[in-house]
């Protein structure tokens, strides 16, 4: 059991992928860090020796603290927090306890260079359907909550990628980020972030159902592309669409991650039937 100002492996990953998830603080020194250069899915790493220089830059109301082993580090980082008036725990165990669990985890070669200000930025065609929205999601919720999405004309999708240090995703051109074969940019980034846990290898084949027109491969397919057609008529600003498309994406994954086994029935039998 956790102790006070603690929080445990289990209770955390609960929180990654939602919109409660505090923010994930990676204090790790880097000679911790270069013998398993990976992230806590939506975590970010921060230099503990600064914490009161960038401790102002909390954009959350509370955050987890995550060190090698749960101990003076973290423990002393979130104690600055709290001091600012910030709700602080500590990852139980650090991340050594994470990956015991086998809980997933980001490689750091698979995240693009960030901005001046810490930020994954990215770009892609305008008018979003489904992979350009479910991406976006999947990057926000597990890779860079803070991470910034430019939509542009297709035609100049991979030069302003050039020109503004964007990364291009779900674009026609031989990229990284786009789709391989059958499958779609959304599983790609499932796959190569090292997020393939049974929810999300779930959503993914909605996500590929729906964006390739192959409907039968998921009952929910059919769904998820009426309500996303459905979200690109309502919306013509792509970003007030991509903050609709969160909240779809965000129900969708808790379905795969919790209710596939839950059933409907109205109205409700009689006791007596």
């Amino acid at each position: 059991m956790s102790s006070f100002l603690e929080i445990s492996p289990e209770k955390l990953a609960r929180l990654i992928g939602t919109p409660n998830c505090p923010e994930l603080i990676d204090v790790r020194v880097d000679e911790d860090f270069a013998v398993d250069p990976r992230l806590i899915p939506g975590s970010g790493r921060s230099d503990y020796h600064k914490v009161q220089e960038w401790m102002g830059t909390i954009g959350k109301t509370s955050a987890v603290i995550i060190c090698q082993q749960g101990k003076k580090l973290s423990h002393g980082v979130a104690a600055w927090l709290r001091h600012a008036g910030i709700a602080a725990d500590v990852l139980e165990g650090g991340f050594e306890a994470w990956t015991r669990v086998g809980y997933p985890a980001v490689p750091i070669s698979a995240l693009p260079d960030r901005d001046a200000v810490g930020r994954t930025v990215w770009v892609t065609r305008a008018r979003p359907k489904i992979d350009r929205i479910a991406c976006p999601w999947l990057i926000r919720r597990f890779v860079d909550p803070k991470a910034v999405f430019l939509f542009v004309t297709p035609a100049e999708a991979e030069l302003v990628g050039q020109r503004f240090g964007a990364t291009p995703f779900d674009i026609d051109a031989p990229i990284r980020w786009s789709h391989r074969g059958e499958l779609c940019t959304f599983d790609v980034m499932v796959e190569e972030f090292g997020l393939a846990t049974e929810p999300l290898l779930r959503l993914a084949t909605i996500v590929r159902g729906a964006d390739t027109a192959r409907l039968d491969l998921a009952p929910e397919a059919p769904g998820l592309l009426a309500a996303s057609l459905g979200l690109s008529r309502m919306y013509a600003d792509d970003l007030e669409q991509l903050e609709a498309g969160m909240l779809l994406y965000d129900a969708f994954y808790r379905w795969c991650r919790d209710a596939t086994n839950e059933t409907h029935n109205w109205p409700s039998p009689k006791k007596d039937a």
